[in-house]
Order: structure tokens, then sequence, then C-alpha cells
């Protein structure tokens, strides 16, 4: 039995040795095609060792950038999206000539947007990304990938405005009306190209009939009328406002 365990033991470290390569004759360029199939082939624990080790070789050639863009893209592979983050955001500031930098930059944003947690959470990462993807259409206009990031920016901006008004409709469920009053506002104010606008606004003025704040209650509900036509509530506001008048009238 244990001669078994030895041969099994010998032959594993055989495998192991035979599959080791030497990259210390390789050339630069032969170097990064080597981490570059690995990369390729998904072993990018192994190919992230190896981009390091162009880096810290090759510090000025002209394949360094590429080692320093797939090593981001290794990280963000493997999921460990903070370090792909850094490892991007050093490239666009160590390499700022680079053809790998509008890449880059988009990359640091989706690492961030991939940190982004659910709207429950903190959400500095989200508020870098939605920052990050702004950079990335600033700079590059042009880019196929800004619908993209277009995209992801109202997605987050979504996250965000649905975190705040779920805390005005926390307190709105406490009946802490007048802190109710004031998150539905962050929302409309910070929020308003988003769909918790309209709905903060509906919120907003129920509560102000409530706290018989009927003239501000009446000017939000034409507001509300004018800037959101097509929203389902329409029909609710207009009994409200109908409402109001009749009572101001009277």
């Amino acid at each position: 039995m244990k001669k078994y365990l030895a041969l099994i033991i010998l032959t594993f470290l055989a495998i192991q040795c035979s599959t080791t390569v030497d990259t210390s004759k390789m050339s630069a360029d032969e170097y990064l095609n080597y981490a570059m199939s690995l990369y390729k082939d998904g072993d990018y624990q192994q190919a992230i060792n190896e981009f390091q080790s162009i880096i810290l070789q090759y510090p000025g050639n002209k394949i360094t950038d590429d080692a320093q863009y797939y090593l981001g893209m290794a990280y963000f592979k493997n999921g460990q999206y903070l370090l792909a983050a850094y490892q991007f955001s050093k490239l666009i500031k160590d390499f700022s000539g680079s053809k790998f930098v509008p890449d880059a930059q988009f990359q640091l944003a989706e690492s961030y947007y991939k940190l982004s947690p659910p709207y429950q959470l903190d959400q500095t990462y989200t508020k870098k990304a939605i920052e990050e993807f702004q950079a990335f259409i600033d700079f590059f206009p042009t880019n196929p990938k800004v619908k993209v990031a277009s995209s992801r920016i109202t997605e987050l901006h979504n996250k965000l405005a649905l975190k705040e008004y779920m805390a005005a409709i926390i307190y709105e469920r406490m009946e802490y009306y007048r802190a109710a009053i004031i998150y539905f506002g962050n929302v409309i104010k910070k929020f308003h190209d988003t769909k918790y606008a309209a709905l903060a606004m509906y919120h907003k003025i129920k509560l102000l009939v409530l706290e018989d704040e009927k003239d501000e209650a009446l000017r939000q509900a034409e507001m509300f009328l004018h800037n959101y036509p097509q929203d389902p509530n329409v029909v609710n506001v207009k009994k409200i406002k109908e409402q109001l008048e009749k009572n101001a009238n009277g």
C-alpha cells in the first residue's frame, strides 16, 4: 500500500514537472504569447502570475501595456473585481497613450458595476461605477460601447433611486410623514430621470394632504399632471386636485 501511494505521488510530481514551462529563455514577445495562451485557456490565476512577471521584467517594453491590460482582464474574469479595477486604473494612469485605454476605462467601470450590491446595502461602488461609465462616455463618445455604458448608468441610477424611495416608504409606513415627505422630495429632485420620480411625487402629494399642507399639495399635483401625463396615477392625482380645489373654493 505504501509503495502504491509513493508511486502515485511520484507520478503526480513527474506530471507537474513536465508541464512546467521555463520562461527564462523566452523573448518578451514569446513570454507575452505564453501568458496570453494561459488567459485564453481560462487559466486565469496562472495568467495573472505571468502577466505580473512580464510587467516586472520588461518595464517600458512595447508589450508592457498589453500585459497590464490583460492582467486586469484576468482578475476580472477570475471574479476579483476590486483588483481588476486597480489594474485598469493603473493602465490609464501609467500608459495614457496606450491603445488599451478606452477598453480599460470601460472595464474599470464594469468592475465597479460588478461590485455594486443590492439597493439595501451601501452604494459606494454603485456611485463609483456611474462616475467611471460617465467618464468613458465623456472621453470616448464615439466608442461602440457607449450605448452599453449609458444603459448601465440608467440601471444604476434606478438602483440609487429605489434605495431612497424605499427609505421614504418605510417612514411613511411608520407614520413619520415629515421624514417621508423629505425623502420623497429627494427622489424627485435627485432622480427625476428614473421611474421612481413619479411614484415619489404621488406619495408626497398624498402625505401633504394628510399633513394639511393643501396649497403645496395642489402645487405638487399640478406639477405631477404636467410632468407625468401618461402615468398610471394620473386619474388619482386628478381626483386629489379636484377635491383640493373644491375645498379651496368652498
